[in-house]
């Protein structure tokens, strides 16, 4: 009997850890955004404590990018959609390269930050295609 009362009443579904509206590439963009900004306000600036600061925080933005990026991969898109866009695995496996070691992580090249920002670009664009269905 206490079972019976316990025991949920109604199954609910969803392609998600939690309902929609918290997954959003834009988190990714942002801080992507950030690294950019940072690269050039290192290039423009020759002071060496500027320029180090400036290195450790495009360092941490950076590892956020990857971290957004891998949510999104793990957690938001499932099986449908890697049939749907079969080149999903490979654009989140460019773009968090790009955010890494190889990529703004390990550079201060502004060029590297636009390459990124471009890949979240395209993920975003199939994330809302995928909001859209």
């Amino acid at each position: 009997m206490l079972l019976n009362l316990l025991r949920p009443k109604t199954t609910v579904s969803a392609h998600c850890d939690l309902p929609c509206g918290v997954y959003d590439p834009a988190q990714a963009r942002i801080e992507a955004e950030s690294v950019k900004a940072i690269c050039e306000k290192y290039a423009a600036n020759e002071d060496p404590e500027f320029r180090a600061r400036a290195i450790l925080i495009k360092e941490q933005r950076s590892q956020l990018v990857k971290e957004h990026l891998w949510v999104l991969w793990t957690d938001y898109f499932k099986p449908p959609h890697f049939e749907k866009y079969p080149q999903l695995h490979q654009l989140f496996n460019e773009a968090t390269k790009l955010a890494g070691a190889a990529g703004t992580k390990g550079s201060m090249d502004t060029k590297a930050a636009e390459d990124l920002l471009a890949k979240i670009a395209e993920i975003d664009k199939i994330f809302w295609e995928t909001k859209q269905g």
